[in-house]
């Protein structure tokens, strides 16, 4: 049809979605952890304690007029068999992420602490369960 446009496809493809810049900007902080033993996507089959696992998977749309934006929550949790490690390295955890700053195509706009609970399962280890909230925009 004669006068009518296409609308433009974006000037970049973004490689990943914000979720997954942001759990491999996470896992990149927390390999730095001294006595973590492995950072994991997700429950491994076999690990030594005390190891975590994280999930940045769930977004949500956080755009305004001018930019794409999104919420991502994030889910973090460690395992061990020592309760008193496990409340230092949540400690550890916590600090590194409030201090995360670059992520891979996006502005991290906040980084906030929305719960962090301690729990034991009666046949096995111990867990702490971190969980963040990132708002994040992606660079033009």
């Amino acid at each position: 049809m004669a006068g009518r446009s296409e609308p433009a496809l974006p000037a970049a493809v973004r490689t990943m979605s914000a979720g997954g810049n942001l759990q491999s900007a996470i896992a990149e902080a927390l390999a730095g952890v001294d006595g973590l033993t492995g950072v994991f996507d997700g429950p491994p089959a076999r690990a030594a304690f005390p190891y975590a696992a994280l999930d940045a998977t769930t977004e949500t749309d956080w755009s305004h007029k001018s930019a794409e934006g999104r919420e991502v929550l994030v889910a973090i949790t460690l395992w061990d068999d020592q309760p008193v490690r496990l409340h230092a390295l949540a400690d550890a955890v916590e600090t590194r992420l409030q201090a995360l700053g670059e992520v891979q195509e996006w502005q991290l706009v906040s980084m906030r602490l929305m719960r962090r609970r301690v729990v034991r399962d009666v046949a096995g280890p111990w867990a702490a369960a971190v969980d963040f909230r990132a708002r994040m925009l992606a660079l033009s």
